[in-house]
């Protein structure tokens, strides 16, 4: 019985010594807590490794302007998007919209439309080692892998192919990859938002557009559109559609927005509602005042126009009607972007939302003056307790998502279009 104890009382004495030299090793508990990632930390690193895509910025209409670079780095009054911004806010590539004035008619539309997609093709294969032309979600998977800016082309409007399903065709084999279905004006066979109705939401022909795009692997973009026009075009399409650029109706009453029922409906057939960062899509105080000083604003631009004429001057009149605006319009804040995506996710799930900033051709909100500002959103999503998968999806995983699912819709539909053929 003694010599047990002795030896319980050595083991005793040699746990102690263990202990004490443990706890010399062991860091304070202030190094231990450092060594846990930071949330700043973990932001950059999901920022870093996700695929980024954002599926609306207007930033075509400054490659054709003369002197302005896209590997320069701009002031955000030149400008939301450049290659070293885009850098910097870990953004891997983005649709770049084409569009052209909606008051144009006739075969005179093509112009712009063509000129729009000849500069973003120029701009790849001027710089092919820092931009990548890309048709499917595989390219951009690629391009991310090679430290390429993700350039993917989307059509801003129905009127470009001036009711010619050819001129549809066209565009898709120069690239393009989504097309807008109206603009801020009705075309002839689909009713705008912006306009009272002409159609009832989508022609015959209209119809076919969307079955044509779905066989072409085009996303069918449903911004812009009437609400008539969305549950046609969602009715019609064997593909998910996505909405490019449009905020939440119940935050902000814009007509631009979606309802509650529209994200739903959208979501149930795989859809993606990608949230617009433009002020009066985000706040309604700020689409109120914007509107109370329209005439003001009209008569600033007619003025400029006369003050500073051509496209040359383009970036000069905005910044002064920028100012303008500024002074007199509330404040709005960058947080109100991550409330939209909150609420789409309570309604829809995490699986249909993403980003479509609309920049280069909206007003940005504070702290989110350009592209580089984009990680302040991942961020505060782990903040509020988004897991990292989610945030994937939202940051691109969900667009990428919707381009496989309509690139295999495309595939399906010409194997048995070939099929028939053959009977």
């Amino acid at each position: 019985m003694k010599r047990w104890n002795i030896f319980v009382a050595i083991a005793i004495v040699f746990a102690a010594m263990a202990a004490a030299i443990g706890a010399q090793d062991a860091p304070p508990p202030r190094a231990r807590a450092s060594r846990a990632e930071s949330l700043e930390a973990k932001a950059r690193r999901v920022q870093r490794e996700a695929i980024v895509i954002d599926t609306h910025i207007d930033t075509t209409g400054h490659l054709q302007r003369k002197g302005w670079r896209f590997t320069d780095r701009h002031d955000p009054s030149d400008g939301h998007v450049d290659l070293p911004r885009m850098k910097d806010g870990g953004v891997t590539g983005a649709f770049f919209a084409i569009d052209g004035l909606d008051q144009v008619k006739g075969p005179e539309i093509l112009e712009p439309a063509l000129a729009g997609i000849d500069a973003l093709r120029l701009l790849a294969d001027e710089i092919p080692d820092k931009v990548a032309l890309c048709l499917t979600a595989a390219d951009v998977r690629r391009a991310k892998q090679s430290g390429k800016i993700a350039m993917l082309i989307a059509v801003e409007g129905g009127h470009l192919i001036h009711d010619s399903l050819a001129t549809l065709r066209t565009y898709a084999r120069l690239g393009a990859r989504y097309m807008t279905l109206t603009h801020f004006a009705n075309t002839s066979w689909a009713d705008s938002s912006g306009q009272p109705p002409e159609h009832n939401g989508l022609t015959d022909f209209g119809k076919d557009v969307v079955r044509v795009m779905n066989r072409l692997g085009v996303i069918v973009d449903i911004s812009h559109v009437s609400d008539k026009t969305f549950y046609d075009a969602l009715e019609t399409s064997a593909a998910p559609l996505i909405a490019s650029h449009s905020s939440c109706r119940a935050l902000a009453g814009h007509v631009r927005n979606m309802t509650d029922d529209m994200i739903k409906a959208l979501a149930a057939r795989g859809g993606v509602v990608q949230i617009n960062f433009h002020a009066p899509y985000l706040d309604d105080a700020y689409d109120q005042a914007q509107k109370r000083l329209q005439p003001g604003v009209y008569a600033l631009r007619k003025d400029l126009e006369e003050k500073y004429p051509g496209p040359d001057n383009a970036a000069k009149r905005a910044e002064e009607l920028r100012s303008f605006q500024a002074s007199r319009l509330p404040k709005v804040p960058w947080m109100k972007i991550v409330e939209h995506i909150d609420h789409a996710v309570k309604l829809a799930g995490a699986d249909h939302v993403g980003l479509g900033s609309d920049m280069d051709g909206a007003t940005m909100p504070e702290g989110m003056e350009d592209c580089s500002h984009m990680p302040r959103i991942t961020e505060e999503l782990l903040r509020r307790g988004y897991s990292e998968a989610d945030v994937r999806k939202i940051l691109g995983g969900n667009t990428l998502r919707v381009l496989e699912q309509v690139e295999t819709v495309s595939r399906q539909m010409r194997e048995k279009a070939a099929t028939h053929s053959q009977d």
